[in-house]
């Protein structure tokens, strides 16, 4: 089974399709309980803890939790919302409890119905300072702005979730608990009801736009300055998010050693590093003309912000202007900072598949199944990081190298 190739969608689909009947026949339950790595291998299966947390980001345990909607138990009411509202915790319980007492949903839909309210809300809550869902539902006049305060929900979900299935999937649950709300006249008015319509998202159709290294070269080469440089670099050779971007701070990167990375206390999947493969010297070029008394620390400062920095949607916008000046397009559109994510996810995947290619030689001679055999088992996991940095490093050199040069040292 090529696991490298599946999308998220198709991951949960495999769990409930078939690894959620085997641990049915081996007495677990499929509904909450999650399975481990060791159980997992045991069942022929390792390889979706590879393909986890080399295309998607994502531990197993977190995909289980997360995705699937798994380790919750519900007889506890022991699921934590993490929101501090608790008229909308008590909304959600009471729509979810109605959907399994009178609906009679299967059990496996429940928690996939609550970890989306759940994101919904707290997506919600770190875009407007508050999960209080329900306040304004009551009052027509405060309609508009609650449509846009649930927009940038959504816009947020077009940027962090893999494909248009898994954002309907989302949006439709999120319609069907407002649906419920002014079923029951708790709400006046459904605010994503027509929120379909913002967007390009196609049932059964995955959004598998990306841009090419010749696309983000020319982007890259239209850049004026180096914090246009930079920008580019960010989104397309370090894979960050646009967010994640425009708040870096000169207190997370270590730039010396063989080991250069970024470091967040706080990410989607929780704390962790991203690595510097390419254009170390950018950045510290960067520190250089920022460094003096004043500065903050920001490596896209902006004194018109009660941040200090630059603004998710200034990140998406410049990238944009880069763009259009660029004379790029994606499908007929200008392309936008998610995109750039996407071309490192689908640059690194090649990356490995390549490396990988090199190491058929070597399975031959040991007469093993594949090379993901010998890379499992006979490479450690610091020998199989070295090999996966090198050939993503040689990727990212050709595209962004000046003279188109391909160096490994990626500095």
């Amino acid at each position: 089974m090529n696991w490298s190739r599946k999308s998220l969608d198709e991951l949960e689909s495999f769990y409930w399709d078939t690894i959620a009947p085997a641990m049915d026949r081996d007495g677990m339950d499929p509904t909450r309980d999650v399975p481990t790595y060791d159980w997992l291998t045991d069942h022929g299966w390792s390889g979706i803890a590879y393909a986890l947390r080399e295309k998607h980001g994502l531990t197993p345990r977190q995909f289980f939790v997360d995705v699937v909607g798994l380790g919750h138990d519900d007889a506890d009411d022991g699921y934590d919302w993490d929101i501090d509202d608790d008229a909308t915790v008590e909304a959600f319980e009471s729509y979810l409890d109605m959907l399994e007492s009178r609906r009679g949903l299967a059990d496996s839909t429940i928690p996939t119905r609550r970890t989306h309210l759940a994101r919904f809300a707290r997506v919600y809550r770190d875009h407007h300072g508050r999960a209080t869902l329900l306040d304004e539902l009551d009052d027509r006049d405060a309609e508009p702005d609650e449509i846009s305060r649930c927009l940038e929900v959504l816009d947020e979900f077009d940027d962090e979730l893999a494909t248009d299935g898994t954002k309907l999937k989302y949006l439709q649950t999120v319609r069907a608990f407002y649906d419920y709300l002014v079923d029951f006249r708790r709400a006046r008015y459904n605010p994503v009801e027509n929120a379909a319509k913002q967007f390009r998202w196609e049932q059964g159709q995955p959004d598998n736009r990306t841009m090419t290294a010749e696309q983000v070269r020319g982007v890259y080469t239209t850049a004026s300055d180096l914090e246009e440089r930079l920008l580019v670099l960010g989104l397309a050779a370090w894979g960050l998010r646009p967010n994640e971007l425009a708040s870096l701070d000169v207190s997370q990167l270590a730039l010396s050693g063989d080991d250069p990375h970024i470091s967040f206390e706080e990410r989607k999947n929780g704390p962790g590093t991203v690595a510097l493969l390419y254009g170390v010297d950018a950045v510290a070029e960067r520190i250089d003309s920022l460094s003096d008394d004043d500065w903050n620390g920001a490596l896209f400062p902006s004194s018109r912000s009660s941040t200090g920095h630059i603004a998710r949607e200034t990140v998406n916008r410049r990238f944009k202007r880069l763009a259009r000046d660029a004379g790029v397009s994606v499908d007929g559109e200008t392309p936008t900072a998610k995109l750039c994510r996407r071309f490192w996810y689908t640059t690194y995947q090649e990356a490995v598949e390549e490396m990988l290619s090199q190491l058929e030689g070597v399975a031959a001679d040991q007469g093993s199944k594949s090379a993901d055999v010998v890379m499992s088992n006979y490479l450690s996991e610091e020998r199989r990081r070295s090999f996966r940095r090198q050939a993503m490093r040689e990727k990212l050199a050709a595209v962004f190298d000046s003279d188109g040069r391909r160096r490994a040292s990626g500095r």
